[in-house]
């Protein structure tokens, strides 16, 4: 099943693993030409600039995971379906959270699209396209 919404899933997570290990640049090595790409989103700059290093490492940590769960995705590992899964479900929450925290412009944006995404890979011809056999 190569289908457009696969692929899809697919160029979004590389998409988030790209922004994520930029993001972890800019704060473990601040200065560089780089963080011009905070310009795009000026307050998650100025709160997270000042955890650095710390805030930094998460950012990276969270870049391989991403890139991991892009290669089981394109290989059709059971694991890689489950980890997508567990990210986008991650999402799914954190929106939330930002929704009854008061930010509900943006957090449920955040509910829709990342709920959308979760129930397409939560149907079953996606989930069978990662047999367990191949885990």
């Amino acid at each position: 099943m190569t289908t457009p919404g696969f692929v899809a899933i697919g160029v979004f997570l590389f998409f988030g693993a790209t922004m994520a290990g930029l993001a972890a640049t800019t704060l473990l090595l601040p200065g560089t030409p780089l963080d011009r790409a905070w310009t795009l989103n000026p307050t998650a700059y100025q709160q997270l600039a000042p955890l650095g290093g710390k805030v930094g490492i998460l950012f990276l940590l969270l870049s391989a995971t991403l890139f991991v769960s892009v290669v089981g995705w394109f290989q059709r590992r059971l694991w890689g379906w489950r980890l997508t899964v567990g990210v986008i479900g991650t999402q799914v929450i954190g929106d939330i959270i930002n929704v009854v925290r008061g930010d509900v412009l943006r957090g449920g944006a955040g509910v829709i699209i990342a709920g959308a995404l979760f129930l397409y890979l939560l149907k079953r011809r996606v989930r069978a396209a990662f047999p367990s056999s191949t885990n």
